[in-house]
């Protein structure tokens, strides 16, 4: 474990239950931020995609991405298996988007 996730586990065991569970609140609210500003610069790549004339799936960029998600998952020692595949949903919803709007 890194010291800032020591340090957490530490002031997370101190923490009641009804503090715990607001504490998973704060961070389900700033994950669905996270992926709505995600989703508005994904919609913004689609459009200069679509005014460029490129094709809405770019392997190599995608390959980058989940390059990318497994090097914090192991950074962070989260299951790897677990941020790829949300990171797939992701990438996956916003290809969908991108062919939608074309």
């Amino acid at each position: 474990m890194t010291d800032d996730t020591t340090d957490t586990a530490e002031s997370v065991q101190e923490m009641s239950l009804d503090e715990l569970r607001e504490e998973i609140e704060d961070i389900d609210r700033g994950i669905v931020e996270l992926i709505a500003r995600r989703t508005y610069v994904a919609d913004t790549v689609a459009q200069v995609k679509d005014e460029k004339g490129l094709p809405t799936t770019d392997e190599s960029q995608e390959e980058r991405v989940m390059e990318r998600a497994e090097k914090n998952a192991a950074h962070f020692e989260v299951d790897s298996n677990l941020v790829k595949a949300i990171f797939r949903l992701l990438i996956e919803m916003n290809k969908a988007e991108q062919r939608e709007s074309r």
